[in-house]
């Protein structure tokens, strides 16, 4: 494997380039008309133009990006994360024309991507589900009897859904039906399929997944866990390696059971089975994510692995350099996702033109993004920045070196969610690790990261006000006070204002 086409944008086009780079591979960069002067553009050994801004128009053409991968003579196509990399007509295509999909198989996509699917495979395999329907429910009566055997709350979910689309909570019978008739629409507008299942809603539920790699020989690990429970609109903005609340016990045996689906689809290269952890820590099968996650560089730092490398290596048949008993977690790491999005008005998207932006830096930080100064956030596209993360010797080192780290970010232009992710990482029920997935809801409404930060400001400005006056009083001939107001409280009030 000597080039390698990336078909995907922004960072994780660049993440993956900085890996092949390392191996010695080049690397072929596919872009939009929006994003001509992006830096993933300028990063890559040669860069193709594939369409039009709208994502259906160019990071969607299947046909668009093979013809590009076969023009400049690419062995194999990375589909990053989002876009067609879960799409198995995609990755058959792919192979059908000669070239190599570092990822799965369309099989395995198919198999995973159905969550009935999925469902059935691992009861299959004895691992605990939530209890619900094992198929798709179309008759409204049928359903409602199901819902009422099953007991209230329930959850509606979208069988080919995510990020929350397609899933709707019913606390009783009465709104049962109105529901039911949202949830279906929203999957057929979102997905083209309306199927949708029904299974009993977990009232404090902790999101927890499983990192997997599984090679060409049949070979299959885990990577140990992420902690994913800090989102809002059912997605992720905080994750954590490892979780605060397993215990060895707990994490060997949802292992265990993330092996056994990974090898029941026949997985090939990094894959992540999600499940959901009770207030009695009892966990249950969610579903499989067939592709690289977005926050998995928590799992490269507590493992020591570089997993685009990895995926890498399976794609060219190589066998796993590793057992399950060669890894080991080590240390603690963070992962905030950098949203242009505005926490104070219900996490709703912004765009604009980043005035400033200097990434953090220093011990134990690393920023995953692709833009600059005067860089426009693009409407076509997810709102995401960045990604920030921080490695610790342990959890509260790690909480440490992210606040600093949110603290040493200058944005400016935009808003972003960097004033949420300093709320959590500082509320006490996340410090503690007594948190779910209701954090949102249950702590933060609009205004309290700005009254965290204006709070914050005006104890800076009492201390520097008593800094500068003890330097009057001691008559040093030195009263040049240094206010401790930091740049990024500074930028926080100027976004505020």
């Amino acid at each position: 494997m000597k080039k390698i086409l990336i078909a995907n944008r922004g960072e994780i086009a660049i993440r993956v380039m900085r890996s092949a780079r390392e191996m010695g591979i080049k690397t072929v960069a596919v872009f939009s008309e929006a994003d001509r002067n992006s830096l993933h553009v300028r990063y890559a050994d040669e860069a193709v133009l594939i369409g039009p801004p709208p994502s259906s128009q160019s990071y969607l053409v299947m046909e668009n990006i093979i013809k590009a991968a076969k023009d400049t003579g690419a062995d194999a196509i990375h589909p990053g994360y989002g876009f067609l990399s879960e799409n198995a007509a995609f990755a058959d295509l792919v192979v059908a024309s000669g070239l190599i999909f570092i990822g799965p198989t369309g099989d395995s996509m198919r198999m995973m991507g159905s969550k009935l699917a999925a469902k059935a495979t691992a009861e299959s395999h004895n691992i605990p589900l939530v209890p619900g329907t094992a198929k798709a429910i179309e008759d409204i009566n049928e359903a409602k009897l199901i819902a009422e055997k099953i007991g209230f709350p329930i959850l509606i979910k979208a069988s080919a859904g995510g990020g929350g689309k397609g899933m709707r909570i019913v606390k009783n019978k009465e709104e049962f039906e109105q529901q039911m008739k949202l949830a279906v629409s929203e999957a057929i507008s979102s997905f083209g399929d309306g199927a949708v299942f029904i299974e009993r809603y977990v009232a404090s539920p902790r999101h927890i997944e499983i990192q997997v790699l599984g090679d060409t020989h049949g070979n299959v690990v885990h990577l140990f866990e992420r902690e994913c429970s800090i989102q809002r609109r059912h997605q992720k903005v905080v994750e954590e390696a490892p979780s605060s609340v397993l215990t060895e016990k707990i994490r060997e045996e949802m292992g265990k059971c993330a092996v056994m689906v990974a090898k029941a689809c026949k997985y090939v290269g990094a894959g992540t089975v999600e499940f959901l952890l009770d207030e009695n820590k009892n966990f249950y099968f969610l579903e499989m994510n067939t592709r690289l996650q977005v926050e998995h560089p928590v799992t490269e730092y507590i493992t020591g692995l570089d997993l685009v490398k990895e995926q890498i290596k399976i794609a060219r048949g190589e066998k796993l350099s590793f057992k399950q008993s060669d890894l080991k977690i080590q240390g603690h790491a963070m992962e905030i996702r950098v949203y242009a999005e505005d926490p104070e008005n219900n996490f709703l998207p912004d765009i604009g033109t980043l005035q400033t932006y200097k990434a953090p830096q220093g011990p134990g930080v690393r920023c995953d993004d692709a833009f600059e100064e005067g860089m426009e956030i693009p409407i076509y596209y997810d709102p995401m920045i960045a990604k920030l993360i921080t490695f610790g010797k342990d959890r509260k080192e790690s909480i440490d070196r992210m606040i600093r780290a949110i603290e040493d970010y200058q944005i400016s232009g935009v808003k972003t969610t960097l004033t949420f992710c300093h709320f959590v990482m500082q509320h006490e029920a996340f410090v503690s690790g007594n948190f779910d997935t209701h954090f949102v809801q249950k702590y933060f409404t609009p205004g309290s990261s700005k009254k965290s930060s204006e709070i914050e400001m005006k104890i800076a400005a009492l201390l520097a006000v008593k800094t500068l006056q003890k330097g009057i009083k001691s008559k040093t001939g030195n009263n040049s006070s240094t206010s401790s107001v930091s740049l990024w409280k500074q930028n926080r009030l100027r976004q505020n204002d």
